[in-house]
């Protein structure tokens, strides 16, 4: 199923290489909740924010691993991108799931990545 243009996660607002991922991990702050390693990098140089997302398997299959990929990919186009726009500022996101992740509700999911996104700024 392709989605419409409108509600699709540009691709500038991902954290896609390796060395962007690796920056974030050793420069963030990191932040752990029950299911989530939420690591968070101030860019003043960057516009606008950036999401991206680490899912190992953990001993879980390909369904579930992606089905919490897709989770994690539309909290973070629907709330975190929205949340960190409308305050202007340059930040990239990464999130790196736990174990229990794969047992969460997405309502859970949602719940532990906003409450850090929104008691970090």
């Amino acid at each position: 199923m392709v989605e419409p243009e409108g509600q699709r996660l540009p691709g500038t607002a991902r954290i896609r290489r390796g060395d962007d991922i690796r920056t974030v991990l050793r420069r963030g702050i990191r932040s752990r909740t029950l299911t989530l390693d939420v690591y968070i990098l101030r860019v003043p140089s960057r516009p606008q924010p950036r999401v991206g997302w680490v899912v190992p398997k953990l001993g879980n299959g390909s369904v579930a691993r992606n089905r919490l990929k897709r989770r994690l990919r539309e909290i973070g186009r629907t709330r975190v991108l929205g949340a960190l726009s409308a305050r202007g500022v340059g930040v990239d996101v990464l999130v790196r799931v736990r174990t229990s992740a794969y047992r969460a509700t997405y309502r859970q999911l949602e719940e532990e990545l906003m409450s850090v996104v929104d008691g970090t700024w």
